[in-house]
């Protein structure tokens, strides 16, 4: 059974009056199969955010089915397994980076005695062992990035959605993001990812797929590729427009 298995999805955006204004989605089929890292890869606009967002339970499709362990997105036993990393983290400034962890530990109804045990692994995971009691709104972006991706990791969740995990660090807290990624992985627990970065996604990735305006354009092994993943993505989707820049030149 694949852990995301999405058949023939679609979804349509409509505005107040009922008329549709965005396919975002068009007959979408994507399977993530435990273990992998799977980067879900295209333009601004290609309908990854709303993929996402569906894989999540935060939308319905308008056709189609979203299945996460063979359940609903919405099920509560399906959320239970799920742990999530959004592009943009917005942590409480006055807490701690400890109590980050435990508030998000209380969240997933974790008792105290595993709450404070699993808090201390993820902050030495983490390379915060040192700072678990600063108040993350002191955090350089880096930091706060890592408490971010400890608390996404707090309920042992079998399927990790990471969106754009590596967006705007430094190439230091960028690689440790990345061997930390490889590293659950290699422990068993699945990773959906999505990446504008495709030499990180090149990285870590196993499989990957591209979207272009809701649709998948391609798909497969990363180590079956046979060029780079940013030469193999431009390829599929084009290199955009030439700018006329010459006449404003003039």
């Amino acid at each position: 059974m694949n852990v995301v298995e999405l058949s023939g999805v679609r979804k349509t955006f409509i505005d107040f009056w009922m008329r549709p204004t965005v396919n975002a989605v068009d007959g979408l089929d994507l399977a993530v199969e435990k273990g992998q890292v799977f980067g879900l890869l295209g333009p601004n606009g290609s309908g990854k955010s709303t993929t996402i967002k569906m894989i999540l339970g935060l939308l319905k499709p308008t056709s189609g089915d979203v299945r996460l362990f063979g359940l609903s997105p919405r099920s509560i036993e399906a959320r239970r397994r799920l742990g999530y990393l959004p592009e943009l983290s917005y942590l409480h400034p006055f807490l701690t980076a400890r109590e980050t962890l435990l508030y998000y530990a209380g969240l997933c109804g974790l008792p105290g005695p595993v709450s404070q045990s699993r808090a201390d692994a993820l902050l030495a995971m983490v390379g915060l062992t040192d700072v678990a009691n600063r108040a993350v709104g002191g955090f350089s972006k880096g930091m706060a990035r890592r408490i971010a991706l400890a608390s996404s990791l707090i309920g042992k969740p079998d399927l990790l959605v990471l969106d754009e995990p590596t967006s705007g660090l430094d190439p230091v807290s960028t690689n440790e993001v990345k061997t930390l990624v490889k590293t659950l992985a290699e422990g068993g627990m699945t990773i959906l990812m999505t990446s504008h970065l495709l030499a990180d996604a090149q990285d870590v990735c196993t499989r990957f797929a591209i979207l272009n305006h809701g649709k998948m354009v391609a798909g497969g092994n990363v180590d079956a590729i046979g060029t780079s993943l940013e030469e193999f993505f431009l390829a599929k989707v084009g290199e955009g427009r030439d700018f006329e820049v010459a006449e404003f030149l003039k």
